[in-house]
């Protein structure tokens, strides 16, 4: 042999290893396959032999296209050793013959061996996976097989065929079906093998919400496995035929589906190994592909791509459109139109929903269109001719509980292949009214009825058995056997409304406890109103029942919550009142003017205007044993009883701390104490002075409370700040103390914080404000009066109760 015709065996950084098997496969490629054995004839004559030349025929038609297949499985692996080592196509045919000799394999298994290793796609991973696990090497021919065969099928039905004769028979599986998930979640069957005769025609489509196991594969997005489909009672293709093992598998790639591989099996569905799975997502991956790239059959009158577009502009349209195929009778006429389709913009005139419609026929969705010049003879007409019709102001009709419903719109119908195409637009809102009128009976838990006292007949609404607590198909209640059905406390009730109607001929309405079957009582409100004919003689009588129970109960409810509120305003109202009075005993609103020493003291209580915001607000001025002259004033946190019995704890206790002779800082510094441990979670802002009147020296000190202010020679000023925190906050606190040396003729104002708060201002300009009154109420010369006019010009706006101290000079 000539070296240019040796396996180059050193360029092995060219060519891929090529694995050798536990055992000699005898088998070599399409060629080399041994002939079928000749056909024996089952039958004498020329049947017979017709017979047995269909049978060989067959075969032989198999036995060409596997050949054909696995020729381009070899080509493939020529194609790779020309690209690999730089040689011709004849010198790698010699090449990969003479490595399959080498290697103990037929030339068909190498070549899908060498078109794995150069792939590194699924399908190499599967056979990988599994030559490692058996060491059998027919998956990667299999399933190189079923991709060749793939790549030269026309449509998906070719594909389909292929899949099962090369990658599925040899599992055990009798069929295949390949689906196209559509946009509206139906399912198109795109190619099928291995099926009966019209099977394929009976499924070719599957409208949504239907069982299947491709439905749930898609639905979950994950393989859905049946041992035995006919123990799972789903139905699906080929589910007489092929009731064992069933196995349905999303197809997609780069996270998007596009349909679903089923496969068949007539026995047990086969154990699911890991490996035997990942052959059936190359597969599946395989079938994605085909969906992409190739179009579907179209079996029969399937959903072929004209329709499919003509489904997808329909889905686009706002306006309410129907698509119908006609059903046609011996004689070719039509007898009906399926509503196959109906678009996401589809309002029923009459109210019902779109499951209601879809799947119908037009007859029965629609009786009246049954009549002379209505839509079943136009769309008739349509399909005959092919002419379009237009209607500006078409009259359509429909029962609703057996009571005609008709409304006028716009119509327009058009034929597309075999399909009429419905497409109107109310003019009136009819539907809607219709659909609202439905959903306000719905929630306001409302029934009407109806009935005729001449014949009987009793017509009731749904919700009007949901009321009674009875099933749809139950007999209605006739009135003259309510009070059968009521709490015998409301006999007389029932009796007095049936007189009203029956015998006196009118409206009438009344409330009654309904006892139902189920042992359940509701409350129930009834109105109705006598049908009277020509000769005003009572022939029926129609009305409705509403549930008002949740009215009742409410109502209870509230009136409960109404005398709690009472008997609450009520102890409030007392709690408030002997606030005000305990606060009234201790501080009357105004006081005279008081003299003390060379000091002239007077005093204004300004009350919350609400009663039940009585405050803790306090003062005091009191001569001491000592010769001193006492001045506070406070502001208990809070309102009602609690601050006002707080106001009066800590002020008697200041007049009792005071009698020591001690300052003022230590005396807050006691008060803090007995804040923080003898009251129950008070706390309080406060201003304590003692005045010494031999030398006018004014000691002072404040616990988080606003300073005293000094009008002097008609200029107003606050006195220097010293620090203090508010009572009872901490349980030990020093307070600072300032000493002023006070005049004759100077006023000393002390307050409580509700004179001067306001809402939309801060502290310092309401301060501001307060020191420009102050000054201008110097030329008043009475000390009451300046007061007055301090509590009328107050800016204050938070109606707190207010706090103040006018002390002058002699």
């Amino acid at each position: 042999m000539h070296d240019s015709q040796q396996p180059r065996d050193t360029a092995g950084d060219q060519l891929p290893a090529v694995r050798t098997p536990p055992s000699v496969v005898t088998q070599r490629g399409p060629a080399e396959r041994p002939a079928a054995a000749a056909p024996s004839y089952t039958g004498g004559g020329a049947v017979g032999r017709l017979t047995s030349t269909v049978d060989r025929l067959r075969t032989e038609l198999t036995r060409a296209q596997a050949q054909a297949d696995g020729r381009a499985l070899v080509e493939l692996a020529k194609g790779i050793l020309v690209e690999r080592l730089g040689v011709s196509p004849a010198e790698a045919a010699r090449q990969l013959d003479t490595l399959a000799d080498r290697s103990t394999l037929s030339v068909l298994e190498l070549a899908a061996d060498l078109v794995n290793q150069a792939s590194h796609d699924r399908i190499a991973d599967v056979a990988r996976e599994f030559v490692a696990s058996a060491g059998e090497p027919s998956v990667g021919v299999r399933l190189r097989s079923a991709e060749t065969g793939m790549l030269g099928a026309s449509d998906v039905q070719a594909v389909a065929e292929s899949v099962l004769e090369h990658a599925l028979r040899p599992l055990g599986a009798q069929a295949v079906a390949i689906w196209a998930a559509n946009s509206d979640q139906s399912l198109t069957l795109a190619g099928s093998a291995g099926f009966a005769g019209e099977e394929a025609l009976r499924w070719r489509h599957v409208p949504p919400g239907v069982p299947v196991p491709a439905r749930r594969a898609l639905t979950d997005r994950a393989p859905a496995a049946y041992a035995s489909l006919a123990a799972a009672g789903l139905p699906s293709i080929g589910q007489r035929e092929f009731g064992g093992g069933r196995l349905a598998l999303p197809a997609g790639a780069g996270g998007r589906i596009t349909g679903v591989l089923e496969v068949c099996w007539s026995g047990d569905l086969p154990a699911q190994s890991q490996s035997l799975q990942r052959q059936f997502e190359a597969l599946a991956e395989l079938c994605a592909t085909a969906l992409e790239s190739r179009p579907a059959t179209g079996s029969g009158d399937g959903v072929d791509q004209q329709t499919a577009d003509l489904l997808e502009l329909v889905h686009g349209l706002q306006d309410a459109c129907l698509v119908m195929r006609p059903e046609l009778d011996a004689a070719g006429r039509p007898t009906d139109h399926l509503i196959e389709h109906v678009n996401p913009g589809f309002e029923d005139f009459a109210g019902r929903p779109r499951s209601a419609i879809l799947g119908a026929r037009l007859l029965e969705a629609y009786p009246l269109a049954a009549e002379p010049g209505g839509l079943f003879e136009k769309i008739e007409h349509v399909l005959a001719t092919g002419e379009s019709f237009r209607s500006p102001a078409m009259g359509l009709s429909a029962l609703v509980d057996g009571v005609p419903l008709t409304t006028r719109a716009r119509v327009s119908i058009s034929r597309h292949g075999t399909r009429a195409v419905v497409i109107w637009r109310t003019e009136d809102g009819t539907a809607r009214v219709a659909s609202l009128l439905q959903h306000a009976q719905r929630l306001g838990r409302i029934g009407g009825f109806e009935e005729n006292l001449r014949t009987g007949e009793i017509v009731w609404n749904e919700t009007l058995f949901d009321l009674h607590g009875l099933p749809p198909h139950a007999d209605p209640v006739p009135l003259e056997r309510l009070p059968a059905h009521a709490h015998p406390d409301d006999g007389h009730t029932i009796g007095r409304f049936l007189r009203t109607l029956l015998h006196h001929q009118r409206p009438a309405s009344t409330a009654f406890r309904l006892q139902r079957a189920d042992g359940i009582a509701r409350h129930i409100r009834v109105v109705a109103e006598p049908v009277l004919d020509a000769d005003s003689r009572i022939t029926a009588v129609r009305g409705a029942y509403q549930d008002v129970s949740a009215q009742h109960w409410t109502e209870v409810a509230l009136a409960a919550t109404r005398d709690q509120l009472a008997h609450t305003e009520q102890q409030a109202a007392e709690r408030n009142r002997l606030a005000l009075q305990l606060q009234h005993a201790i501080m009357p609103p105004s006081r005279g003017p008081l003299d003390l020493h060379d000091l002239r003291v007077a005093v204004r209580y300004r009350p919350a205007e609400k009663d039940h915001l009585v405050g803790g607000d306090w003062y005091d001025a009191l001569a001491l044993p000592t010769g001193q002259v006492l001045l506070c004033v406070g502001d208990v946190a809070g309102h009602g009883i609690e601050a006002a019995t707080g106001m009066v704890a800590l002020r008697n206790a200041l007049r009792g701390l005071a009698a020591t002779g001690a300052g003022p800082g230590q005396l807050l510094g006691w008060l803090n104490t007995v804040t923080h441990h003898l009251t129950d979670n008070v706390t309080a802002t406060t201003i304590c002075a003692l005045y010494e009147p031999r030398t006018r020296a004014l000691r002072w000190a404040r616990a988080g409370h606003l300073p005293p202010i000094l009008v002097r020679d008609g200029t107003a000023a606050e006195l220097p700040t010293v620090s203090g925190i508010l009572l009872g906050a901490i349980d030990q606190a020093d307070y600072e103390e300032g000493e002023i040396r006070l005049q004759a003729g100077d006023t000393l104002m002390m307050y409580t914080d509700g004179l001067i708060e306001r809402r939309d201002r801060s502290l310092e300009q309401s301060l501001d404000d307060l020191l420009a009154a102050a000054g201008t109420a110097d030329g008043l010369t009475e000390l009451d009066r300046r007061l007055d006019h301090l509590l009328r010009y107050s800016s204050s706006d938070t109606d707190d109760d207010t706090c103040l101290i006018g002390v002058t000079v002699r």
